[in-house]
């Protein structure tokens, strides 16, 4: 009896279709979502302003609705001289108000400039 010392050489690897797709396709999607994220990171809005000294302070005054009353008749009391839909604008941000209703009572920063 003759002892055979070679060992069968290995298959190559071999993958399936579906093998491939992972070891290809997953390391292209973490790809794209790192370039989206740096993408997203250096397109994001500026920032206001460069040192606190350049910021302003909005001057403002508080209004409590009345009944009856709107932004747009708060708006012409406050700052006849600026357009209506501006003077609407700020005072829509200067609150975070979502929509342009507003309750009696209510009380809204209202921009004096």
């Amino acid at each position: 009896m003759s002892s055979s010392s070679a060992r069968p050489s290995a298959a190559p690897l071999r993958l399936t279709r579906r093998g491939q797709v992972v070891l290809i396709g997953v390391p292209l999607v973490l790809l794209a979502v790192l370039l989206m994220s740096l993408a997203g990171l250096f397109n994001s809005p500026a920032k206001a302003s460069d040192s606190a000294a350049d910021l302003a302070v909005t001057p403002t005054v508080t209004v409590t609705v009345q009944g009856g009353q709107s932004l747009w008749s708060i708006a012409g009391a406050v700052a006849p001289d600026r357009d209506a839909r501006d003077v609407v604008a700020d005072i829509v941000q200067l609150n975070n108000l979502s929509a342009g209703a507003v309750l009696p009572g209510q009380q809204l920063f209202v921009p004096t400039r």
